[in-house]
């Protein structure tokens, strides 16, 4: 066995998330806004803010709400193996669609070349997935299903995360003294999805 080999070997037994990047951020909690199905969950950040010091003692201020994009690995409930890789969200949205398959395993000459390397065994995730290709005749661009009126998971997860809980916010009065704005002739909705 080659010293090259032992190496990565010894890399892929001993590789780990560091624990500082697994730790929940204080003073906030994960949350997730769930969409129209049970699967379509959009990771938020709930921040709590201090008290705004007033004459009579204190205002106590709502939490903020933003999208948090650390994955899951500020996720308590959830346990991280790099060698595992992130868990697979959107399979069953492509597979809803009916207008993908999966291929038999790698079809290009780099993939193939890279898979026969054994000196990259060790470095691979302890799963793989095959890739997937359109359905003879199928075009499966975001923006092919949105021209035919279809909103897909993917879409539906956009515009939550882009939306960050702002129904919530109006129902609360928290949005009572928003600015107008000027639109200078644009169209803009009050709620973009």
């Amino acid at each position: 066995m080659s010293t090259t080999l032992k190496n990565t070997a010894h890399l892929s037994e001993s590789a780990q998330v560091d624990s500082g990047s697994v730790q929940p951020f204080t003073r906030s909690q994960k949350i997730y806004v769930q969409g129209s199905r049970p699967d379509i969950r959009v990771p938020m950040r709930e921040i709590t803010l201090d008290v705004t010091p007033t004459d009579f003692g204190g205002e106590i201020n709502a939490p903020v709400t933003v999208y948090d994009t650390s994955g899951p690995y500020t996720d308590p409930n959830v346990i991280i193996d790099v060698r595992k890789g992130l868990a697979d969200v959107r399979s069953p949205w492509i597979d809803s669609r009916n207008d993908t398959e999966r291929l038999p395993g790698l079809t290009s000459n780099f993939g193939q070349q890279r898979l026969s390397d054994a000196e990259l065994t060790a470095l691979r995730f302890a799963h793989v997935r095959n890739p997937r290709r359109a359905k003879a005749g199928a075009n499966v661009s975001q923006m092919h299903y949105a021209r035919q009126g279809i909103i897909t998971a993917e879409m539906e997860y956009v515009a939550i995360r882009e939306n960050m809980k702002l129904q919530e916010a109006r129902a609360a009065g928290l949005l009572t003294q928003q600015h107008a704005g000027h639109s200078f002739g644009a169209s803009v909705p009050k709620e973009i999805t």
